[in-house]
This record gives structure tokens, C-alpha cells and sequence, in this order.
């Protein structure tokens, strides 16, 4: 058998995009749209986000600047194709020349998405579909540009084209990406992310805590993405709890942001089970994605347990754990959850039970499923499933 971790096997790899990070970063922001041509740029957030003080500072700081902003503010927690191709047309409509996506994943998903689709009128969004061959003829022109500006650490989304958008006719979630799409600039400010309340921070941060995870076990040899998998750990395990507890922590929140983006460069190794579970209860229920990887979280651990124990070392170490077995690392895990207050159920979050054969035969179809370290079917993923809605830890 072919070890997949060989450094034998032809490899693509992907390394990330210019980025300004540190306290006050948000300042480059009027100079970055500059420097890519934007004087009309549109800002695609939600409407939480969009009425946030630092919101309006950044609004009158491009205006200061002689720039021309809309905002677009309708993207739901979890963005659907619907909003999605109505923001492109309002990017029309205002005649904007790029775009900020500014927010949680939400926003940066959506920004990214309408940017496929703003600029040309040869091929519709789900042209886009990462499971199917992507579309020739585009030059990068013919996507406007868009800078990146991530307020929550968890998503990861910031650096690569890949947007996860819910198929509001096929009731799935899909990605939509196209390789000459990829934002030309990233702004990474953790006083953006200060005060977020403890139950986002939570989320999201096992959102990127997961990312790193799942990153690390993908079976292939990439090098650039374990390393900043383990870099991310090493960051975020210790600083998450903290910014929980106290969400005007800069160096938490420095670390935990820091973190999130390393760990969104590692998962363009691949993703696994969590994720291609949780995409698509998020997709059938409307739940928040990093919520809900983190109840599932300890279920795919224990299916996964064969096949992840022998690259567990590295990733026990860059934990600061006392030990690198699987039940040290399972332990840890599990109090982690625990502490954060992460439900121990699907159920406790709504999701019930009627859905799950639906839900398993779309999870079968996510890419995230296909690099996950063991090989799953139907029925294995429909008993994931119900396990993590009746209980998925102790």
C-alpha cells in the first residue's frame, strides 16, 4: 500500500496572499484599495457586522480617502445563493471596481462568492462548483478584486478563492471558487475581533482549532500546511479559553486571530468529517458552523481513532499536553469542549432527528468527506449522525 505521507507523490501546493497583520492594521485599508485599483469599492457584510462601531470608522476612513462606498449588508449567518447573486447585482448597480469583505465567514464567503459573478455575465454561480471542472476562458480581470477583513478568529477564509454557499434549491451546502479569484490582500487587526461575545468566540475559535485538526490528518505530504497546522495550535490552544473569559485580551485575541489564519492556509490540504457532517447540517437546520463542528467534533475523533493515533505526537506537543496517546489527546479535547460550554448534543441545538438520512446522503457528496484519513459510507455517516444528536461525548 502506498504510504500517502510519501514524500514521493506529486503534490499541489498553496501558500497565501499579501497580508497586513497587527493591532491598527485596519489603517492600510484605504492605501490597500488603492494600490488594486479600487475608487468605488463595495463592503459585503451582514447586518450585524454593518452596524458595528468600527464598521462606521472604516466607512469614513475610505471616505477620507476620496473613495466612493456602498455597503451590502443582507448575508445570513450561513450565505445563500440567493443573496449571493443579489449582491452582484447591487455591485452593478453601484458600479463598483471591488470589493471588502469584511466580517465573520459569512462575510467573507459572500464577498468572494458575488466576486465570481459581478464582473461577467458568461456563467452563473453554481458554474463555479468546486465538484465540477472550472470554467475556462476567464482571465483574472474579469473578477474584481477583493480585500479580505476577517473580525472573528475562526473561519480561516480569508487567504484562498474556495466560498462555502448554501444551495437554497438543493438544500446543501457547496463551494464555489475559481483559482484567478483569490483576494489580493488580507487585513488581520485582532482589535477588530476585541469584545466579541464569549459564545462567537468559543465557536468560531473551535472552528479554527478544528481546521488545524483536520488539516494535520489529511493523508498527504505537504509540509507547508503541517507546519502552520501545528504553528496554529501551538497559538490558539491555550489563547482560546482566555479570550473567552476576557474578550478585551489583545494578546489573546492576537494569537487566537494569528492562529485562525494559519490554520484557513493548512486546510487547503483538505478538511474531513467534521466538516462535511457539519456543512450540511448547518445547510438543512441553519445552525452556526462552528458550533457545530465542535459538538461533532468527538465523534469523528472516535471513528477516525485507528488511523490518527500514529500522527498524534506532534499535535500533542504543539498542545502542551502531558502525554501522546489518543485518550490524553480524546481527554483533553472533550474538558476543552467542556469548558467553553459547547453542548454535548445536536439536539440541544435543534437539530432533530427526522433530517439525518437526508443529511448523511449530502455529506457523503462534500469534498471535505474525500480527505478525511478513513474512507466512511452512507451508513456510517448516518450513525455519526445520530450518535452526535443523542450524544456526542460523555
Amino acid at each position: 500500500m502506498i504510504d500517502q505521507f510519501s514524500p514521493l507523490l506529486r503534490q499541489q501546493w498553496t501558500v497565501p496572499v499579501p497580508i497586513e497583520y497587527g493591532p491598527g492594521a485596519r489603517a492600510e485599508l484605504s492605501a490597500l484599495c488603492a494600490r488594486h485599483g479600487m475608487r468605488a469599492p463595495l463592503i459585503v457584510t451582514d447586518a450585524g457586522t454593518a452596524a458595528l462601531p468600527f464598521t462606521q470608522q472604516l466607512l469614513a476612513q475610505l471616505k477620507d480617502a476620496g473613495l466612493r462606498c456602498a455597503v451590502y449588508a443582507e448575508v445570513e449567518s450561513n450565505p445563500t445563493d440567493l443573496s449571493v447573486e443579489h449582491g452582484a447585482a447591487v455591485y452593478r448597480e453601484w458600479k463598483a471596481d471591488g470589493i471588502v469583505a469584511l466580517g465573520g465567514g459569512s462575510g467573507l464567503d459572500a464577498g468572494k462568492a458575488i466576486a465570481l459573478i459581478a464582473g461577467q455575465a458568461r456563467a452563473r454561480l453554481w458554474d463555479f462548483d468546486f465538484d465540477r471542472p472550472v470554467p475556462e476562458g476567464f482571465q483574472t480581470a474579469d473578477f474584481p478584486p477583493v480585500i479580505c477583513v476577517p473580525t472573528t478568529a475562526g473561519t480561516g477564509a480569508e487567504t484562498e478563492s474556495t466560498a462555502m454557499i448554501t444551495d437554497t434549491q438543493r438544500r446543501i451546502k457547496g463551494c464555489v471558487w475559481h483559482p484567478l479569484a483569490r483576494p489580493v490582500a488580507v487585513v488581520l487587526d485582532p482589535e477588530l475581533t476585541l469584545g466579541l461575545p464569549p459564545n462567537l468566540t468559543a465557536w468560531t475559535g473551535m472552528d479554527a482549532i478544528i481546521h488545524a485538526l483536520e488539516a494535520w490528518f489529511v493523508p498527504s505530504f505537504n509540509p507547508l500546511c503541517d507546519g502552520v497546522a501545528l504553528q496554529a495550535l501551538n497559538l490558539m490552544w491555550d489563547a482560546l479559553p482566555v479570550a473567552v473569559a476576557d474578550g478585551n485580551d489583545l494578546q489573546a485575541r492576537s494569537r487566537m486571530l494569528a492562529g485562525s489564519c494559519l490554520a484557513g492556509v493548512a486546510f487547503t490540504k483538505g478538511l474531513g468529517l467534521v466538516h462535511a457532517l457539519s456543512h450540511m447540517v448547518g445547510a438543512a437546520c441553519g445552525t452556526h458552523h462552528g458550533l457545530t463542528n465542535a459538538i461533532i467534533l468527538p465523534v469523528v475523533l472516535q471513528f477516525n481513532r485507528e488511523v490518527i493515533t500514529s500522527r498524534l505526537p506532534p499535535v500533542c506537543h504543539a498542545m502542551g499536553l502531558q502525554g501522546n496517546d489518543f485518550d490524553v489527546f480524546y481527554t483533553a479535547i472533550c474538558a476543552r469542549l467542556d469548558l467553553l460550554g459547547i453542548p454535548k448534543s445536536l439536539a440541544a441545538i435543534g437539530v432533530p432527528r427526522e433530517n439525518m438520512a437526508a443529511i448523511a446522503a449530502n455529506a457523503l457528496l462534500d469534498p471535505a468527506r474525500t480527505t478525511n484519513p478513513r474512507a466512511s459510507d452512507l451508513a456510517q455517516l448516518e450513525r455519526m449522525l445520530t450518535q452526535a444528536i443523542d450524544l456526542a461525548r460523555n
